[in-house]
């Protein structure tokens, strides 16, 4: 049973979340849980790996929390972005895990989750080519979810570094995606 979304504050209970609140994270999951599960369902194109996605989507969002930014958007989007990155890195992943050779026979997909695969796999191309502090600010900044001020912390560089860093990475890997 969710609320209408113009009624549930999402960033409340995020913040809420940061302090510890365990029942912060139990609204959050009846409220979005099922659609963050349809989401990574679409992706993954498996019931059973979905869920598994969202459970750790919703550890990431409880250990995240606090390196949420709403300057930076919206909490509810902040989740939906979790839940996608951890599906299309699982994505990622599996096409790692199975060699592609001419001899085998080229295994069809819903053009969504072919899409999302093919999409991924351009990113992390564009990534590597990244310098390695670089892209750790990145995967800090849009994986992690961690603040430009979280993140100068871990990296022990100066947030105006870091920031320029995150700006000048963006802008490379809109060209490399282009």
């Amino acid at each position: 049973m969710s609320l209408p979304e113009s009624v549930f504050d999402y960033e409340a209970r995020l913040a809420a979340c940061a302090r510890g609140e365990q029942s912060a994270l139990r609204d959050l999951y009846l409220q979005e849980g099922p659609r963050l599960l349809g989401v990574a369902r679409r992706l993954v194109r498996d019931t059973a790996l979905a869920e598994d996605i969202v459970h750790e989507a919703f550890i990431k969002i409880w250990n995240g929390a606090a390196g949420f930014d709403p300057a930076r958007g919206s909490a509810r989007g902040w989740m939906f972005s979790v839940t996608r990155h951890l599906a299309l890195n699982l994505l990622r992943d599996q096409g790692r895990e199975t060699p592609f050779s001419e001899d085998h026979e080229v295994p069809t997909h819903d053009d969504d989750a072919f899409d999302a695969h093919s999409h991924s796999a351009r990113i992390h191309r564009c990534l590597e080519q990244l310098d390695a502090q670089r892209r750790r600010c990145i995967l800090h900044a849009y994986v992690d979810g961690y603040s430009h001020a979280q993140i100068s912390a871990r990296l022990d560089t100066p947030l105006g570094t870091v920031k320029a860093w995150i700006k000048r990475s963006l802008n490379a890997l809109r060209e490399c995606m282009g």
